[in-house]
C-alpha cells in the first residue's frame, strides 16, 4: 500500500507540469471565430442559436445574422433554429481564421389540413386536450402493447471517483484516466447535457401548438427559447417533463411567462 501511494505521488508530480502547460496553451490558442448566418434564398437569419459544443459556450446572431464567439482550435459549433436543419462546423482547423458564412436550409412544411382553433378555457385540464397534439407514435405504442425503451444507450463517462478508489487499490483504470485526463469525460457529460435539453424541449413542442405560446404573447421563433428560459426559471417544469405530465408543465410554464416577456422588452430598449 505504501508503494501505491508513493507511486501516486511521483506520478502526480510529473503530471503537474503536463497539466500547466495543457492549460497554457489551451488559453493561448483560443480565439474569437466571428461570421454570418443566411438561409439558402440568401437573407440574414437573427436568432440563431450558436453552440461551441466544447466549451457549452451559447450565443444568438444579431438581426443582420452576425455572430462571435470564442473558440480553441478543432472546436465544434452547432447552429440551430427552429424550422430550419441545424449545421455543424469545426473551426480554426488549419490555423487560420476567416470569418465564416454559414447557410441554413429550411425544413418543408407539410400544411395539412386546416383545423378551428377553439378558444382557450383557463381550465389546464381542458386546455391542454385543446393545444395537445396528437402523439401518433405513443397511440401505435398503447394499441399494440409495446414496452417502453428503458434508459438511453450510450457511453457512460468516466467518473472521477471510479477511477480513483480503484488505484488506491492498485488497480489502473487506463481508459478512465486517460478520459478524464484528455478531456473526453467532460465532453461526454457536457454533450449528453445539451442532447437531453434538446430532447425535452422537443417533447413540448411536439405536444403544444404554436397557437398557444402565441397568444401568451411569445413571437414564433422565440417558442423553443422561451420553454428553456422556463426549464432554468422553474426547474419544476423540466420534472413535469421528464414525468410526461402535460398539464404539469403548461401550469408552470404559465408563471414563466411574464418573466420572458419582461426579458424581452429589455433586450429591445
Amino acid at each position: 500500500m505504501g508503494n501505491t501511494f508513493r507511486n501516486i505521488r511521483v506520478h502526480g508530480k510529473k503530471l503537474f507540469p503536463f497539466l500547466i502547460v495543457l492549460f497554457s496553451n489551451l488559453l493561448l490558442s483560443q480565439q474569437t471565430v466571428t461570421g454570418k448566418i443566411i438561409d439558402d434564398s440568401g437573407e440574414s437569419l437573427s436568432a440563431v442559436t450558436i453552440v461551441n459544443i466544447s466549451s457549452d459556450k451559447k450565443i444568438y446572431s444579431n438581426s443582420e445574422g452576425m455572430f462571435s464567439i470564442e473558440a480553441n482550435p478543432g472546436d465544434e459549433l452547432r447552429f440551430v433554429k427552429e424550422d430550419f436543419r441545424r449545421v455543424s462546423k469545426r473551426v480554426l482547423t488549419d490555423g487560420s481564421n476567416p470569418q465564416l458564412l454559414i447557410t441554413l436550409y429550411q425544413i418543408p412544411k407539410d400544411v395539412g389540413e386546416v383545423k378551428i382553433v377553439k378558444k382557450l378555457t383557463g381550465d389546464l385540464e381542458q386546455d391542454s386536450r385543446i393545444v395537445a397534439k396528437v402523439d401518433k407514435g405513443e397511440q401505435v405504442r398503447q394499441a399494440v402493447g409495446l414496452p417502453q425503451p428503458v434508459g438511453k444507450m450510450r457511453e457512460k463517462p468516466a467518473e472521477v471517483k471510479s477511477v480513483l478508489l480503484p488505484i488506491l487499490l492498485g488497480n489502473l483504470n487506463v481508459q478512465g484516466v486517460y478520459d478524464l485526463v484528455s478531456g473526453k469525460a467532460r465532453k461526454q457529460k457536457r454533450q449528453y447535457r445539451y442532447d437531453d435539453l434538446q430532447e425535452h424541449i422537443a417533447w413540448v413542442r411536439n405536444r403544444i401548438s404554436n397557437d398557444y405560446f402565441i397568444q401568451a404573447g411569445i413571437p414564433a421563433d422565440k417558442i423553443s427559447e422561451f420553454i428553456e428560459f422556463s426549464f432554468l426559471i422553474k426547474p419544476q417544469v423540466r420534472t413535469y417533463v421528464k414525468a410526461r405530465n402535460l398539464s404539469g408543465v403548461m401550469l408552470r410554464m404559465e408563471e414563466t411567462v411574464p418573466l420572458f416577456l419582461e426579458r424581452l422588452k429589455s433586450s429591445h430598449r
